[in-house]
Order: structure tokens, then sequence, then C-alpha cells
């Protein structure tokens, strides 16, 4: 439904997270207690770890769901998000800061977000994104990335495997 209750102890980080919840129409509850006092790397890498993990669980054999999904206008961005959950885990990140910071999180931090959650979920991403702004940017790219979820997992009426494998 799209309902969220998300702590890290990085603000930026927990508004990029709602962004999921929200245009993902996912229901996400995120605590997480990391060593903040060391740095946020920890924390933003855990956590997409064990996001992947539950959506590994969660799809279970992936019967019947769409598999691909993203392309996302949002001011002056433009954020592409191609999704496969199909197995293989692999990313494409063409996506360049001019920030070391936006918030609280390092801009190199989101790159490495995406890699452990794709590594995690066992599936493909590719992340593009044009734009001037960079806090536009980055959210761009988590409103996208909720989309193609969002698309991805939805339902079919065919009750099989996307793949003509038979297996994903």
């Amino acid at each position: 439904s799209g309902k969220s209750k998300i702590d890290t102890g990085l603000p930026f980080f927990d508004h990029m997270l709602e962004q999921i919840s929200k245009h993902g129409n996912l229901d996400l509850e995120i605590k997480v207690n990391g060593d903040l006092q060391i740095d946020e790397h920890h924390t933003i890498e855990d956590t997409a770890i064990a996001l992947g993990d539950a959506f590994l669980q969660a799809l279970g054999t992936k019967k019947a769901i769409e598999r691909y999904g993203f392309l996302l206008p949002m001011d002056d961005c433009l954020a592409q998000v191609a999704i496969d959950f199909g197995g293989r885990p692999w990313l494409v990140w063409d996506a360049d800061f001019k920030r070391e910071k936006v918030g609280d999180m390092p801009t190199e931090l989101f790159s490495h977000f995406f890699k452990s959650f794709s590594d995690q979920a066992r599936c493909n991403l590719i992340i593009k994104v044009e734009g001037e702004n960079e806090h536009h940017k980055i959210e761009s790219i988590f409103k996208a990335f909720a989309k193609a979820i969002k698309m991805a997992v939805t339902k079919t009426e065919n009750f099989n495997i996307p793949s003509t494998k038979g297996i994903l």
C-alpha cells in the first residue's frame, strides 16, 4: 500500500527509501542500528543487502510476475531504471554527481547501495540519470527504481515462470 516506517539514522537516506515505498506501492519497515560513528558505508550497504534479500525471498520462484520493469522525468532530470529479476546480478551505473554529499549521504554510496541490492536480490539493474540538480537526480533514481520494481513484481494472468528456460 506504500506505507513506510523508516529510521536508518541518515535522514536523506530515509527520504530516499520512503520513495521506494511510496512509488513502488510497497510497505517497508526499516530500522537500522549501524555504526554511524565510523561512517555511513555499512548502514547503507547493509540496508541494501537486507532489502535485496527480502525481495529474493518474497519473489520465491517468480511465477506470475512481469519480471521487467521504467523511465521517470522529474523537474530538470530524467532517470531510467531497468530491472530484471532474472536471477543474475549486474549493475550498470551511469550517474555522475558534482557534489560529494547530498544531505548526510556521500554520493559515492548511491551506486554501492544499488550494487548491493542487485547482488542480493539477484537482479539486473541499469540506472542512468541526467540533469542539473543533484537532489533531483538522486530522488528521480529512487522513484524510477520504485516504479521499475512495481512493474516487475506485478502479477500476470499467466501463472508461469517468465522465462523460456522455465526457471529464474
